[in-house]
């Protein structure tokens, strides 16, 4: 695992994971468009998002800070498709999310996005390899291919030496590695990371951004991260800041 002193920047990092597609800047993009959200609370009307605006690439890192309760979980369940915007669109690869019922939305996310958490979301009952291969097992993908691609992501995330253990024998940034590489089995092109540093020290922390960065931006995935923390920011190409429900970009 590369350490502190390893440049975030440094060019080994452009070493794709084999049999991931690389993606030319560009060639997938993630549009949003004057997008709205509000909430009932205590029969008034909260606004959360009043009129989003904002277009990134594949091949990115975009990080997304603001206050707590500023709607930055809000703003990646609309990107994601999980929640629908109350005006406004999505456009994922050119496809409008909120022209999908829920179903086929599910499916598209399924297949286009990556998911990390705060709280790693691990099985507890599955072992580091059951837990990563589970995504392909659910979509009746679990074949020499996929086998083999759990292999690759294992390893490249330090952890080929692990796969029998479980959750609890696992510290927590062993369990965020296990929980990027189950985000990234399927080969998604957007990767949403929600606080994904959130519960790890500093030096755990540094080495799953290093991780995310390798494995996401520089292989043409679309990584879209939020964040509280200002180290955190720093890895991204660019950053965003939630505030009054816009999203303003940090000048370079």
């Amino acid at each position: 695992m590369t350490d502190m002193e390893t440049s975030h920047r440094a060019s080994d990092h452009s070493t794709a994971i084999k049999g991931t597609s690389t993606l030319p800047i560009g060639e997938k993009t993630l549009r949003l468009v004057d997008l709205w959200k509000s909430f009932s609370e205590g029969g008034q009307i909260r606004s959360i998002l009043a009129g989003v605006n904002a277009a990134f690439n594949a091949g990115e890192f975009v990080a997304i800070q603001g206050k707590s309760g500023s709607g930055k979980t809000t703003l990646l369940n609309l990107i994601s498709g999980i929640d629908l915007a109350d005006r406004g669109a999505v456009y994922l690869d050119g496809q409008d999310l909120s022209r999908l019922d829920d179903y086929r939305r599910t499916l598209f996310r399924r297949e286009n996005i990556g998911f990390v958490f705060q709280f790693f979301n691990l099985i507890p009952t599955l072992s580091v390899w059951e837990n990563v291969t589970l995504p392909l097992e659910l979509n009746n993908r679990l074949d020499g291919f996929g086998k083999s691609r759990a292999a690759e992501l294992l390893a490249a995330v330090g952890l080929d030496g692990r796969l029998k253990a479980y959750p609890d024998r696992l510290s927590g940034g062993e369990q965020q590695r296990v929980a990027i590489a189950r985000a990234l089995i399927h080969d998604p092109w957007l990767v949403l990371a929600d606080e994904p540093t959130g519960n790890l020290d500093d030096e755990s922390s540094r080495q799953v951004l290093t991780l995310l960065d390798r494995l996401t931006r520089h292989s043409g995935k679309l990584l879209i991260l939020v964040t509280h923390s200002v180290e955190a920011a720093s890895f991204a190409d660019r950053t965003f800041y939630l505030r009054g429900g816009k999203l303003v970009e940090k000048p370079s």
